[in-house]
C-alpha cells in the first residue's frame, strides 16, 4: 500500500500518522505540503490531526482551501481512498466531502485523554481489522470535536450505516460520560456513501506502538494494508 498524507502549516500529527503508516505497511508514505496542486499516484490520502492554519476562523475552514484540496477532492471523487483523523475530519466537513459539522466540545474546553469507542460495522476497508461490536481504546485531542448534523442528514447515516465509530464506555455502552466531546448520538467517525472516505476525531495513529500505551489503532492501518495492498 501506497500513501500520502497531507501537511499543512499547524498541522501536529502528520508525522505520527507517517509513522503509523510505514509501520504498517513496511515502507514510508509520501508527506504532500499543502501548496502542491499534484502528487504521485497513491492507494490512500490521509488528512492528519493538528490545527492547520492555527484554526482561525474556524477549524479546517481555512485548510480547505489549500491548493492540494482540489487534487484531493478530485481524487476522493475517483474512489480513491481518503481518511481524515481530527483536524482531518473537520477539513473533510468543510470540504463537503462528509456531512455534518464539528462544533465545539460541549465542556467548550481542550480535551486530551485516552477514550473508548465502539466499531459500528467491520463492513469497511477502514474497519476490516476489526470485529463489529469492539471496543477500542485510542486517545483524543482536540476543541472542536462535538460532531453534529441534523436529524434527516443523522437518520441517512444511521439507516446506510455509514456511522463508523461510537464513543463508549469500557464495556461498549453508550453515556454521556464516556462522550468526550458532546457529539449527537455519541457518533465519533462517519463514512460518505460509498465508504471509501472516512472521518474520525480520536486519533488512531497514536495506539500503534506498545510504548506508547497501546496498540488498539493499528488494526486499522493493517486492514487498510491488508485491502490495498
Amino acid at each position: 500500500m501506497k500513501a500520502a498524507v497531507i501537511v499543512f502549516p499547524g498541522s501536529n500529527r502528520d508525522r505520527d500518522m507517517l509513522m503509523a503508516l510505514e509501520r504498517a505497511a513496511g515502507k514510508p508514505a509520501l508527506a504532500v505540503w499543502h501548496g502542491e496542486t499534484d502528487f504521485e499516484p497513491v492507494d490512500l490520502i490521509v488528512v492528519p490531526g493538528g490545527f492547520s492554519y492555527g484554526d482561525y476562523l474556524r477549524a479546517g475552514a481555512m485548510a480547505v482551501h489549500s491548493p492540494i484540496m482540489r487534487e484531493v477532492a478530485k481524487r476522493a471523487g475517483a474512489g480513491v481512498p481518503v481518511l481524515g483523523v481530527c483536524n482531518g475530519f473537520q477539513i473533510l466537513t468543510e470540504a463537503g466531502l462528509l456531512p455534518g459539522a464539528l462544533l465545539r466540545n460541549a465542556c467548550l474546553k481542550f480535551v486530551c485523554r485516552d477514550i473508548h469507542m465502539k466499531v459500528e460495522t467491520a463492513q469497511s476497508l477502514f474497519t476490516a481489522g476489526y470485529e463489529s461490536g469492539q471496543v477500542v481504546r485510542v486517545p483524543v485531542a482536540h476543541h472542536d470535536g462535538n460532531y453534529f448534523a441534523d436529524d434527516e442528514t443523522l437518520d441517512r447515516l444511521e439507516g446506510e450505516g455509514r456511522v463508523a465509530f461510537r464513543y463508549c464506555t469500557q464495556e461498549g455502552d453508550f453515556d454521556e460520560a464516556a462522550n468526550p466531546n458532546g457529539s449527537i448520538r455519541h457518533i465519533a467517525g462517519i463514512y460518505n456513501e460509498t465508504k471509501t472516505v472516512l472521518g474520525l476525531m480520536p486519533h488512531p495513529e497514536n495506539a500503534t506502538d506498545p510504548q506508547l500505551g497501546g496498540t488498539d489503532g493499528a488494526a486499522l492501518f493493517d486492514g487498510l494494508v491488508a485491502a490495498l495492498h
